[in-house]
């Protein structure tokens, strides 16, 4: 039976498929960020340095941005269940070797191999639960992949702090074993009958060394530059100009290669080409918001790992409830409004915390968090409907791969254009406040008073100048970030409207 002629999961059955589907997305959207509070733990633990810790995470993040692409030519080749599968039960045995790596060269190779394996599971889950859900069910299916994309990363550093300061490092590797071994057989059986047919093209061995040289750069520039200084470094300047240089001779051979092993004229639709950009700018401005708002609280509020976890994670709770709702309008009104109403409401939530105080309760940060969960459904779940809904049916895997890449990439990007910035906006801040601190020298005089001596008197001004010079530019941050979810959610119109209503289920069928 082809794929065409399958029919849609019912019942039961359906909502396990889904469930499945969903956890791959999960554990593997998670895994970029659960090892972020951990480096510190792993590196003790190894006997290595934190710059050296750091490439537990860069490792990841590196394999990811290299497969996700390659998605649609995997799935051609080998199909995209047989693929799906098969990359769920290597997450579970590679991250059992990362838990039990007893070396920094191990646990990297681990973490490269997880990597490659949890970069296809993001577009092919979604790629598959488009295909097993019926017509009038499939933007719920949407909405709930869309929510575990959105939520996976704020709950990553929450979940690795605990689990480190509960048990051990190798547990935030362990707890993906028994899932990814459990839900790969149960997927194979349930999902076989949607298997995709098979592509016998010739492999684009030179499109897939260029992909690599240019990706593995770039990744590795975004990685690294905040450490290195940026293009104050003659390795990071290196990484650059190998990335331009690689992605013009990729863009270059692929558009002109016969059988392609990414499928870059996905972009010939601009339905497709005007929402993923979309979603970078969105997804970019979001993640950007949540290594933002730890950082602030943990550095220079005072709270743990585990809270500052806790008030960021409230932005995933209206979130949820908020997603069936948008889900269902999908198909009642244009898209475009949906989406546009969404990235307003965030650029607007995030102009409200740009009067933030260093004197904030843990209520105050959070009520802003609360609130901005109530738009993100209403952004994320239409924009991906049109993305794969202005695609032709052979082009799904390939679209899906190139959606999640460049909302992969963007994430990244974020990461590093916000850590960078926010510390050049500190220091700016520092020196401009510096000559209007205790101008009169009351606040001296009261210290000295007190018994204070002079050292501990400039320390206790220089950490006050610190922390409002850090307020202030985290509020700076915030009001860029809310400019740009309001240029995207006005970029969203040029897609072209939609002829009828974004079917989720015909894109997937």
């Amino acid at each position: 039976m082809s794929t065409e002629d399958a029919q849609p999961l019912k019942g039961g059955a359906l909502w396990l498929a889904a469930v499945v589907l969903a956890t791959a997305n999960f554990i593997a959207v998670l895994d970029m960020t659960i090892a972020n509070v951990s480096v510190p733990s792993i590196s003790g633990s190894l006997g290595i340095s934190s710059s050296q810790g750091t490439w537990v995470i860069t490792s990841y993040s590196v394999a990811e941005a290299i497969v996700v692409p390659l998605t649609g030519w995997l799935a051609g080749r080998f199909g995209a269940v047989r693929v799906f599968t098969t990359a769920m039960g290597l997450f579970g045995v590679f991250s059992a070797f990362c838990g039990l790596s007893g070396s920094l060269a191990m646990l990297i190779m681990g973490r490269v191999a997880q990597g490659l394996s949890g970069g296809v599971l993001m577009p092919l889950s979604q790629m598959l639960l488009m295909r097993i859900f019926p017509k009038d069910k499939a933007p719920a299916a949407m909405a709930l992949w869309a929510m575990t994309t959105l939520v996976a990363p704020i709950l990553g550093p929450i979940l690795g702090g605990w689990l480190c300061d509960t048990y051990a490092w190798p547990t935030i590797f362990f707890i993906n074993v028994p899932i990814a071994l459990a839900c790969a057989p149960i997927a194979w059986r349930m999902l076989r009958r949607y298997e995709t047919a098979l592509a016998r093209v010739p492999i684009d061995v030179v499109g897939l060394a260029l992909l690599v040289v240019f990706v593995g750069s770039l990744q590795l520039m975004l990685d690294l530059g905040k450490e290195h200084d940026w293009f104050e470094s003659a390795e990071i300047t290196a990484l650059a100009v190998v990335a331009v240089i690689g992605f013009a001779a990729f863009l270059i051979w692929e558009l002109t290669e016969r059988h392609p092993i990414v499928d870059l004229r996905v972009f010939r639709h601009r339905g497709f080409t005007t929402a993923v950009i979309t979603i970078a700018l969105g997804f970019g401005c979001v993640f950007g918001m949540n290594v933002l708002t730890p950082l602030w609280l943990q550095s220079y509020m005072g709270y743990t790992a585990t809270w500052a976890g806790l008030a960021t994670a409230w932005s995933g709770v209206l979130a949820v409830a908020a997603a069936p709702a948008a889900g269902q309008l999908i198909a009642k009104t244009d898209p475009r409004r949906l989406i546009f109403f969404g990235l307003m409401w965030l650029g607007l939530v995030t102009a409200w915390r740009t009067f933030s105080t260093t004197d904030m309760t843990y209520w105050q940060i959070a009520h802003p968090l609360i609130l901005m969960g109530i738009g993100l459904p209403f952004f994320f779940v239409p924009v991906t409907a049109i993305a794969l809904g202005s695609v032709e049916e052979r082009e799904m895997a390939s679209a899906a791969g190139l959606q999640n890449f460049l909302r992969t990439l963007s994430g990244a990007v974020a990461t590093s254009v916000v850590q960078t910035a926010w510390e050049d906006k500190t220091n700016i801040m520092h020196a401009e406040l510096v000559g209007d601190i205790d101008r009169t020298g009351d606040a001296a005089a009261s210290l000295a008073a007190s018994g204070m001596s002079p050292d501990a008197i400039r320390s206790v001004l220089d950490n006050l100048l610190t922390g409002q010079s850090v307020m202030l530019a985290t509020n700076q941050i915030m009001w860029t970030v809310a400019a740009l979810c309001c240029f995207a959610a006005f970029f969203i119109w040029l897609a072209p409207r939609p002829a009828r209503a974004v079917s989720l289920a015909q894109a997937g069928h």
